[in-house]
């Protein structure tokens, strides 16, 4: 009965909905900087000098700080100690300065004959930046996660997580399709930079706006909890984090992540190359086929997020998705399906399992860990994917030049490797079976301990 006196703000749908807006857009500006880089190699090297080798070197750069420093790690334990405001004002704008770090360097000439560390200094300086900024947008990234998990639970948690997903990766599809066309109509290089620099002011100023909400969030929880003689929730300590790396759940759904994107964003990396060696694909066309991958997942990440808040489901789910890795890979592998109307098939459909999965794996982590240890279980499963990330794209590389190659052509008088792409796909195999195996093992935990995986998330 006590139950109805007292709303809270989150019961509002309008209101967690104009909440995750907010929040998603700082989110969509900071994965449009995150690869505007990506189509302007040709750029960077022809008007700035630039080596692939240096381009490689500041693309790579996103990731120093918080792998090697734990500066990943270290944010999700201030985000539950700090709370969601002050640890999202922060990430915003430390977002905000890597990126003007890496703006200055790329349109600067008082860089000009510098040398750090033996690399040029206004490679090192974005690189830097790079650095910097990744920082403050992984731990947005988190924060932004339990955000979600503050305003819908026992709403539609899924389909939110799907849909501040589904902006992200818009900020992705935007950045490759249009950072190219901004700095040819401009003649600058710099010019997308300094067009993501002020999205992620923009940004800034809207997590400011979400603050006040936030506020009002809290405010409407302490005195529904005074109403309904609720405890207030333990505070988040350090030795939390012990409790989170011996859950097991948790390590299944960390192993499934890793070796879930392992299967998926690696393989992206090659993908032209797989079109233009195994399907004949013409180098100008060959990158259209695997861009059509995050534009399916726009779509279908909400969508199935939205299924699982309603049927529930969600270990099954992440079942299906790895099946469907499976297939795609396997197919890939067999020599002799060579058609690129395959191949476009093939991607559609690993657009389809590359939805499934994260759609059910995100919304799954409030499930097994206490939401004041949210933070920094969601930081530590960042950190051990990134790990994944770095270590795979080398490997198939390494394997590419060992195993794979199978002589050289020459086009518009260059001359290039040609490789067979065989084994690679037989190894994106294994991580899929391998994912399918903690997607089991994941599912009987949740049996053995009543999580709720395969509940809906909406609560009737």
């Amino acid at each position: 009965m006590t139950e109805k006196l007292h709303k809270i703000l989150s019961d509002s749908k309008t209101a967690r909905w104009t909440a995750l807006l907010i929040v998603a857009f700082t989110m969509f500006a900071g994965y449009y900087l995150a690869d505007v880089l990506a189509p302007l190699q040709g750029l960077l090297e022809n008007k700035l000098g630039w080596s692939s080798t240096e381009y490689g070197f500041v693309t790579s750069a996103y990731g120093w700080f918080n792998v090697f420093l734990f500066f990943l790690i270290i944010g999700g334990i201030i985000l539950d100690k700090m709370g969601v405001r002050f640890t999202g004002l922060g990430s915003a704008m430390v977002m905000v300065a890597g990126a003007a770090i890496k703006y200055w360097a790329i349109s600067t000439h008082s860089l000009d004959g510098v040398i750090v560390l033996g690399w040029k200094g206004q490679v090192m300086v974005a690189a830097l930046g790079y650095a910097i900024f990744g920082v403050g947008v992984e731990v947005a990234g988190i924060t932004v996660s339990k955000i979600i998990v503050k305003w819908f639970t026992g709403h539609e948690m899924a389909l939110a997580m799907g849909l501040q997903l589904s902006i992200a990766r818009l900020g992705t599809a935007l950045a490759i399709s249009t950072s190219l066309p901004v700095a040819l109509h401009f003649n600058n290089v710099s010019t997308p930079i300094l067009f993501c620099l002020i999205m992620l002011c923009i940004g800034l100023i809207a997590f400011f706006v979400y603050t006040f909400e936030d506020k009002k969030l809290d405010a409407t929880i302490v005195t529904h909890n005074e109403i309904n003689k609720v405890e207030a929730e333990e505070e988040f300590r350090i030795k939390d984090i012990f409790s989170i790396i011996t859950n097991k759940g948790w390590w299944y759904i960390a192993i499934l992540c890793v070796l879930f994107y392992s299967a998926v964003f690696p393989f992206l990396k090659y993908a032209t190359s797989l079109m233009i060696n195994k399907f004949g694909v013409s180098e100008y066309w060959a990158g259209l086929i695997p861009s059509l991958l995050p534009y399916g997942t726009i779509l279908f990440t909400p969508l199935f997020g939205g299924i699982y808040d309603k049927k529930g489901k969600g270990a099954t789910i992440m079942i299906i998705g790895a099946i469907i890795i499976i297939f795609v890979h396997v197919m890939f592998s067999i020599p002799f399906l060579n058609n690129y109307l395959i191949a476009i098939a093939l991607v559609l459909i690993l657009g389809i399992g590359f939805s499934l999965v994260p759609s059910a794996m995100w919304p799954s982590v409030p499930k097994i860990i206490p939401n004041r240890q949210l933070g920094t279980a969601y930081s530590l499963i960042f950190w051990v994917q990134n790990w994944g990330l770095m270590g795979v794209p080398y490997l198939i590389g390494w394997i590419l030049e060992k195993y794979c190659i199978t002589g050289t052509k020459v086009i518009d008088g260059v001359t290039s490797t040609t490789y067979n792409y065989t084994l690679p796909m037989m190894i994106f195999t294994g991580f899929g079976l391998l994912a399918l195996i903690f997607a089991f093992l994941l599912k009987r935990e949740d049996k053995k301990k009543g999580y709720g995986l395969e509940l809906p998330n909406i609560k009737k």
